[in-house]
């Protein structure tokens, strides 16, 4: 399938600025979620871009910097451990979209989202079941929440090492579990994802 079709098909409609918003970090059992929202230039479409969780580190790392120096504007967000323990991880996710898609320097006429989330905000929006593996827009937007994301449990990597989130991520992974299991919880672990361990 073509990747821009819901891109073509809303700029058929009038729609000039179309942002495509992603979440990565649902699943997790520690750090915050992550979610971009980005608006793409219509006339210059990056190659392979897709759904950052086909890609390899290296190629999203590539791609990731070139979304960011090519998009027209575009906003990352993060909703920490203590929110998603407090609201949710659903509605941690949906606020985080929202806030992500509001902080965005062009304001959109559209919003298109990964999933079948309805956020709270005052555009038209579509939610796209797999969507970033089948929209342009959301594909960029999963690529930079990804890359940021990697990132910043790389950098929790060295301030509590024993995890192992550089590799992780903090994924629920064996080796993970079995340091939790050893060290107990760390301040960045969700509460609510944890039960069993506190």
């Amino acid at each position: 399938m073509d990747k821009l079709f819901y891109e073509r098909q809303l700029s058929a409609q009038g729609y000039a600025r179309i942002c495509g918003a992603d979440e990565v970090g649902r699943g997790p059992l520690a750090g915050p979620v992550v979610c971009a929202a980005v608006i793409m230039p219509t006339d210059c479409v990056i190659e392979g871009v897709d759904d950052s969780k086909k890609l390899s580190a290296k190629k999203r790392e590539a791609l990731s910097e070139e979304i960011l120096k090519k998009a027209v504007a575009y906003a990352i967000c993060r909703v920490e451990p203590q929110k998603i323990d407090e609201i949710n991880i659903l509605e941690a996710t949906k606020l985080c979209m929202k806030q992500a898609v509001e902080s965005l320097s062009v304001a959109p006429d559209f919003a298109i989202t990964d999933g079948n989330m309805k956020l709270d905000i005052s555009m038209p929006q579509k939610s796209i079941i797999k969507g970033d593996g089948l929209s342009y827009s959301i594909g960029a937007a999963s690529i930079i929440a990804k890359v940021y994301r990697d990132r910043l449990m790389e950098d929790y990597d060295k301030i509590y090492p024993e995890y192992g989130f550089a590799k992780n991520k903090g994924y629920g992974t064996a080796e993970h579990i079995r340091a939790i299991e050893q060290h107990g919880l760390c301040p960045i672990h969700r509460r609510s994802f944890t039960r069993k361990w506190q």
